[in-house]
């Protein structure tokens, strides 16, 4: 091993790993610190630098990103959507078909606009049912997760393993993965999955009150201010015969007068013009008290009062999203989605004092009042996630939407019988959408998550110093004198383990940037068959369930769930043993 560069390799990885656990720095930039120091020594050149940022396994994880933000963004899959679910009238009827439908889909589409999508499914069905979100939730997370692990392109894990393999050189003449390496273990895994929280997640699962719901009834955090218009039929009514107070949803706590407050329950109020009202109100009701008959104005509001439709939707704030530790005084709301904050619910948690005052985190749900286009406009943000609302669907028609999907279905297919490459198929497939106008050129690069790409490459980067200073050979063997007297088997365990605990606590990118090299070392060194070795890696980074910031789409439904760590952990430790048992079990099988 090379000390001198061996020893800066390792304190790289110190490094990482103690900024990512605690969250010193954001993911992107911990792997940019760590990767320009290696540069500033030499370990790396800026050659090797940048050789990830060419990696065609990066490019195809962009293209496959635009591709599933487009059918995202059409009503494609809504309408299977409301096909399936049309019968489902109990839970365990629509946690099924949900597992089974995400499951199938995110094994070709990328799992988190999926379950973006599927979560307003999920709140409205539970709430039209009097259920809790709660118990269905985690399902669709793991579901999705089940689903991306049976193919190469179900996650950006495995893409980003694939991509590694590529940019190797330890050993020679390696084959890159196929569309179809994964489904031996990923297929049984599913099935196997799907049957655990089918029995179960239901039982596993707390039944917690709707987060929304929650909110506007017990804490009342949804606050809306309207004001009494000139001219209108409240003016000089007493306030028992307004129609503001008795209703369910609606609490009408203050009044606000020429600067002064008044009591809400003082005997003979009359309302007066210009009054400012002050309710605590549930959604449904703030549409209500927005309509051209209630003889209310909302000055907050501005210019969102004359568009042709407005929505109030409720979003979570995604784990890369730039609103992250912002006070919400410093956020424009208006400027950035032409929408007015109304509250913020944190998983549960009371927040107290000056809600300007209050930082956002990952997770949080907020409460917003958006125009008709809303959607539309955040639909390339990676800010924040829907949860619930109300759209206009966007129509394709047959033509549009037989081409959007079979085209897709095709590159697919193609790819797996290795006729055309993926990233071939799915740019020409872009290439023909762009002329029908199923999306524009202008709006493309809004849909690019610009910190996994830099996380990917620099991550390809960093792998590379390890193989090229001999650390991961180092730490190889010492895997090899700890687990090889038990057998290749207990070698798979010890890697898949110390995979998953890394995944769980730092990101499943990063796990994967640091033991795929030290994986890779290991068969070089045992002259064995390389392939369980990357396998492995793949399968324990991507099937993350113990913690809600070990992937994504936990993280997505970990606010509206009113989830906590221990809820994720009772739930998916098994789920973990059991994926890690039958992965160990079939690349035994097939490899050994």
């Amino acid at each position: 091993m090379d000390i001198f560069g061996g020893s800066l390799v390792i304190i790289a990885v110190i490094f990482i790993l103690l900024s990512l656990y605690l969250e010193w720095i954001g993911p992107a930039y911990t792997f940019l610190v760590a990767v320009v120091f290696l540069g500033i020594f030499g370990v790396l050149s800026p050659s090797e630098i940048l050789t990830g940022f060419a990696n065609e396994q990066l490019a195809v994880i962009i293209l496959l990103i635009l591709l599933g933000d487009i059918i995202r963004r059409t009503s494609v899959i809504e309408i299977a959507f409301e096909r399936i679910f049309k019968k489902a009238n109990t839970v365990s009827r629509f946690r099924n078909r949900m597992m089974i439908m995400v499951g199938f889909f995110s094994a070709f589409l990328n799992n988190t606009p999926l379950v973006a999508i599927m979560m307003p499914f999920v709140h409205n069905w539970s709430k039209k049912h009097n259920e809790s979100p709660s118990k269905l939730l985690i399902p669709l997370s793991y579901a999705a997760i089940l689903g991306g692990c049976v193919t190469l392109i179900g996650t950006s894990t495995n893409l980003i393993v694939s991509g590694f393999v590529q940019d190797q050189s330890i050993i020679p003449n390696l084959k890159p993965l196929n569309m179809f390496d994964f489904a031996w273990v990923g297929v049984p895994a599913l099935i196997l999955g799907y049957i655990y929280l089918a029995l179960f997640s239901n039982r596993m699962l707390p039944w917690n009150k709707d987060a929304l719901s929650d909110i506007s009834k017990s804490s009342r955090k949804f606050i809306v201010e309207a004001q009494i218009r000139p001219k209108s039929h409240l003016i000089n009514k007493p306030l028992q015969e307004s129609g503001l107070i008795g209703i369910e949803g609606l609490f009408l706590f203050e009044i606000k007068r020429d600067d002064k407050t008044i009591k809400v329950n003082a005997a003979g109020l009359v309302l007066k013009e210009n009054d400012l009202l002050r309710f605590a109100a549930e959604s449904a009701n703030v549409a209500d008290l927005m309509s051209d008959t209630s003889g209310l104005t909302f000055p907050k509001v501005g210019m969102l009062k004359h568009k042709s439709k407005t929505e109030l939707v409720e979003v979570v704030v995604s784990h890369n999203s730039t609103l992250i530790s912002k006070e919400i005084q410093h956020i424009n709301f208006r400027a950035k989605f032409n929408a007015a904050l109304v509250a913020v619910h944190r998983n549960g948690e009371r927040i107290t004092g000056v809600v300007d005052d209050v930082k956002l985190k990952a997770g949080d749900v907020l409460l917003l009042l958006a125009d008709d286009l809303f959607e539309e406009r955040i639909a390339y943000s990676s800010d924040v996630y829907y949860i619930s609302q109300i759209k206009e669907v966007r129509r394709l028609g047959v033509f549009r939407t037989t081409l959007l999907l079979g085209g897709t279905l095709l590159a697919i297919v193609l790819s797996a019988f290795r006729i055309i490459p993926l990233f071939m198929g799915i740019m020409v497939l872009l290439l023909i959408l762009l002329p029908l106008k199923i999306t524009s050129p202008k709006d493309l690069h809004k849909s690019i998550d610009y910190d996994l790409i830099l996380i990917i490459a620099l991550a390809i980067a960093l792998g590379n110093a390890m193989l090229k200073t001999g650390v991961a050979d180092a730490i190889a063997n010492l895997f090899i004198g700890a687990f090889l007297p038990w057998g290749h088997v207990a070698l798979l365990s010890g890697i898949y383990l110390t995979t998953a605990i890394m995944a769980a606590y730092i990101t499943n990118k990063a796990a994967v940037a640091l033991i795929f090299p030290i994986s890779l070392s290991l068969a070089a060194n045992l002259d064995l068959n390389p392939m369980p070795f990357i396998l492995v890696v793949a399968f324990a980074a991507a099937a993350n369930f113990i913690t809600p910031h070990g992937y994504q789409t936990n993280l997505m439904v970990y606010g509206p769930g009113r989830y906590t760590f221990k809820d994720f952990f009772k739930i998916g430790l098994p789920l973990t043993i059991m994926y890690m048992i039958v992965t160990i079990t079939v690349l035994s099988i097939m490899y050994f």
